[in-house]
């Protein structure tokens, strides 16, 4: 109960202080985190929080499903169609690159071997929905670098499962079971396309009518069948909540705009939890032993991997000089690399304990770095709306935005702003 009355105290300052976190480098996402250490074994001590409890992994495991099923309903298929050609390099060249140049300083520097090098790299490869939001959800960010970090972090999470699964059963010494995690996949994306494809086609039928105020509530239900369906059937949860959300915007654009404000909410209430019980996690003890060349690695994935990487991919694109850096830098590592970090301790593999505690310094270290810059980096890519567009109305996605060789004619794609 001490952890429910904390996280209530802190959301308190948070929402109080939320405008002046809009505004400056302040961040409500650091002060959770924060807050957690200083409960934590490494601070009061006022609660007990390990890796192994289940709190830890579900409460990750839940906020990552919600923000990629809020955040999928902003990648419907014409902005899908429409962002493809940039978040196709993002995760057909950054990721792979990604896993392999973590890999390298992670044999070298940490000391590891190198299956369980490239499981290391394969659990930091993903970026995080929950932080990259920070940009996506501000209308003043250009339209293709927001659909671009959209798409890229709400796919690569389910993508980069199947490598953590075959890293780990090679650092096992089992068999990798390709076949077992294709089928999770395609179970994920079947999934993740019948149930709102059934759900939004029957609702056209005239005696299925919400009544209004429920009608968030919708959305909410297909969520919530969806989670209990990937989890009985062991389907990709996470490639499935992505692809549900961008079904059902598709299919029902008025219902995924009744559920947004509610959706957002809702995620950051998870973000929130998640991220107070993580930083429960970060404990002298956990970082003291880490080594000179453990934290160099840590750093070196934040400032030096991801920025190489994306930019690498981005090469030859339309996207101008200041897009190509903020979506280089804009990486953010977060709760899918939790959840998979949790599946490397779990395993029993040789320095599994290593591999999690580097995890979770990136983690905080990317936390901090991350969600400290997202104003600022907002501010230099802030982009006027049209005149003829009203502040706060919502334009519907085939408004399209196109840019060419640096000329903007922009429209709005129904996002909304977000704290975060």
């Amino acid at each position: 109960m001490v952890l429910v009355l904390v996280f209530g105290v802190v959301l308190l300052v948070s929402v109080s202080l939320s405008g002046v976190a809009a505004r400056t480098v302040l961040s409500t996402a650091l002060l959770f985190l924060v807050a957690g250490a200083v409960i934590g074994q490494g601070g009061l001590g006022v609660v007990t929080i390990t890796p192994e409890d289940g709190l830890v992994a579900v409460l990750a495991d839940v906020a990552l499903f919600t923000v990629l099923f809020t955040d999928g309903q902003r990648a419907n298929l014409p902005a899908l169609r429409e962002g493809w050609r940039l978040s196709g390099r993002a995760l057909g060249l950054a990721m792979p690159l990604t896993m392999v140049l973590i890999a390298i300083p992670a044999h070298w520097l940490a000391g590891l071997d190198w299956p369980t090098a490239f499981l290391l790299g394969a659990i930091l490869s993903p970026t995080d929905p929950v932080f990259a939001s920070a940009l996506v959800g501000r209308s003043d960010v250009p339209l293709r670098l927001r659909r671009l970090l959209n798409i890229e972090s709400g796919l690569n999470d389910g993508l980069a499962l199947p490598f953590v699964l075959i890293f780990l059963a090679t650092a096992t010494h089992h068999e990798s079971g390709a076949p077992h995690i294709a089928v999770e996949l395609v179970l994920g994306l079947v999934f993740g396309i019948a149930i709102p494809a059934v759900v939004a086609l029957a609702w056209r039928l005239p005696i299925l009518t919400a009544e209004p105020r429920l009608q968030a509530l919708g959305p909410l239900a297909i969520a919530v069948t969806l989670y209990g369906a990937c989890h009985l059937t062991h389907a990709n949860p996470y490639l499935a909540a992505f692809v549900a959300g961008s079904t059902l915007a598709t299919l029902d654009h008025m219902a995924a705009e009744q559920f947004e404000p509610f959706g957002d909410l809702l995620s950051e209430v998870t973000k929130f939890a998640a991220l107070l019980v993580f930083g429960a996690l970060l404990t002298p003890e956990r970082l003291s032993h880490l080594s000179i060349g453990d934290w160099t690695l840590a750093v070196l994935a934040i400032v030096l991997v991801r920025p190489a990487a994306m930019l690498i991919s981005l090469l030859r694109t339309p996207l101008s000089a200041p897009e190509r850096a903020a979506a280089a830098w804009f990486g953010p590592k977060g709760f899918a690399s939790v959840v998979y970090g949790l599946l490397a301790l779990q395993s029993g593999i040789p320095n599994s304990e290593v591999v999690f505690d580097l995890v979770a310094v990136t983690i905080a270290l990317s936390i901090v770095l991350h969600s400290s810059t997202d104003v600022p980096v907002a501010r230099v890519l802030r982009v006027e709306p049209m005149d003829c567009l009203p502040a706060g109305k919502y334009v519907e996605d085939e408004v399209v935005a196109h840019y060419d060789d640096g000329v903007r004619s922009t429209a709005g794609d129904g996002d909304t702003n977000r704290t975060g």
